[in-house]
């Protein structure tokens, strides 16, 4: 094996100390999950110094959408992803949508999350083969946009999008949820050359419900 890309995850930084986050920041995960990903950060880097394996970290921040030409998508039957839940209610797939805690220290009270095209993200992953392919040394790079939506503008945009009205119910805060992750997203662009084509909400969430809609009419 002479090039490794690994899957990480935006849930290493935990409750992150500024907004956006930058891939020097402290990691201080607060899930099973998080600290799962940054274990496997550790032994990569370990393995690199050792075995002079290259290698590049991606950091995933909430991936969502799908295949513009509906080719794939997300199948997960009773998936958590909020984009993914708004979609499924505003189609009647659910009855209602839970809002998990409105008590942040955010704008509306709600979590805030930096969503990335999951088309994006595969672009993301050519351009880190290249990369190492080229020569590039090791690196570990977030994947976001650099702009964060709280769990409110999510709904109102997948409303809008779908044209329904849904209903949503506000519950209890999560253990273990963030109030604010937003990924500071400069390095990953100069250093890989990446350049998102799919930076916009709207459009994430019309993938999203285009693909939903493919499932149901598969289902009827």
């Amino acid at each position: 094996m002479r090039y490794f890309i690994f899957s990480s995850s935006a849930a290493v930084y935990g409750n992150p100390q500024r907004v956006p986050v930058r891939e020097d920041d402290p990691t201080v995960p607060t899930s099973p999950y998080g600290s799962s990903k940054l274990m496997s950060e550790v032994m990569l880097r370990d393995a690199g110094m050792a075995h002079g394996l290259r290698h590049v970290i991606l950091r995933y921040f909430n991936v969502a959408g799908a295949d513009p030409l509906g080719r794939t998508g997300q199948s997960t039957k009773g998936a958590t992803h909020l984009i993914k839940v708004a979609v499924e209610t505003a189609l009647g797939r659910r009855p209602k949508m839970d809002v998990f805690g409105t008590d942040y220290p955010t704008p509306d009270g709600t979590c805030i999350r930096d969503y990335i095209h999951v088309s994006d993200l595969v672009a993301a992953h050519a351009d880190a083969l290249a990369y190492l392919r080229d020569g590039g040394a090791s690196a570990t790079l977030n994947c976001g946009y650099g702009h964060g939506f709280s769990v409110l503008d999510v709904i109102d945009i997948v409303k809008r999008v779908a044209g329904v009205d849904f209903k949503v119910e506000l519950a209890p805060r999560r253990a273990g949820d963030p109030a604010q992750i937003v990924a500071a997203c400069d390095r990953i662009s100069c250093t890989l050359g990446w350049q998102p084509r799919f930076n916009n909400l709207q459009t994430i969430v019309a993938h999203a419900l285009a693909w939903e809609r493919k499932l149901s009419k598969r289902a009827a």
